[in-house]
């Protein structure tokens, strides 16, 4: 935790990595097993990697509009929580199945907004905690562009009730501005602490633990 603000470090690939994550604070370490990433990991890899980290800090598995099959393969490799990527013309029943699957409290809905639509009303009873990132039309994420503050925090302040995850261009220079114009606690860092895609700078991730959020 960052001077209380959560902390999500995302798309880890080697262990040097998620260790020097780890001891930047982060309350949370994700691993994408989305093939067409640059920071797809196999989960293959992600148990070699993760058979060497501690117990902590806890594990989301990065997935984009997974199959039954394919959440279920994440179930069973031990992951704490699912962040699922998904465009809004995905079938709200199966989103609804993805909840069923891993549970309200485990699942991060992570969907892809255009500037102009809000979260959908029908999908928040499905998740308790909703991931905002920047609308990039040709993927998902990681697009090192940030996203729309004053809208992510319209959302927060409408649904209290569940956890906001801001992400979208986030690093160590505008992580304090960030926090300030959308009120966040929880905040998720990506290409913001990378010296390449998939490999972080861990002098970037040792500038986390200094900033000060006026909290």
């Amino acid at each position: 935790m960052l001077n209380g603000i959560q902390l999500k470090i995302c798309g880890l690939t080697t262990l040097s990595d998620a260790t020097a994550a780890a001891l930047s604070g982060a309350d949370f370490l994700g691993f994408i097993l989305y093939p067409k990433s640059p920071r797809y990991l196999s989960l293959v890899a992600y148990h070699t990697l993760t058979s060497a980290l501690p117990t902590a800090p806890r594990r989301v598995a990065v997935m984009v509009a997974p199959s039954t099959a394919e959440l279920a393969e994440a179930v069973d490799a031990g992951f704490d929580f699912f962040q699922l990527h998904y465009p809004l013309t995905t079938p709200l029943e199966t989103v609804a199945a993805w909840s069923a699957q891993v549970g309200v409290d485990r699942l991060w809905l992570a969907p892809k907004l255009p500037p102009e639509l809000d979260v959908p009303a029908e999908t928040l009873p499905l998740a308790g905690t909703f991931l905002m990132d920047t609308f990039h039309a040709a993927g998902f994420g990681g697009s090192g562009q940030t996203g729309d503050w004053a809208k992510f925090s319209r959302h927060r302040l409408a649904h209290p009730g569940h956890t906001w995850i801001l992400a979208g261009g986030l690093n160590p220079d505008n992580l304090a501005e960030a926090v300030g114009r959308s009120g966040t606690g929880f905040v998720d860092l990506n290409s913001g602490v990378e010296s390449a895609p998939g490999v972080k700078d861990h002098a970037k991730l040792q500038r986390l633990a200094g900033l000060n959020f006026g909290r």
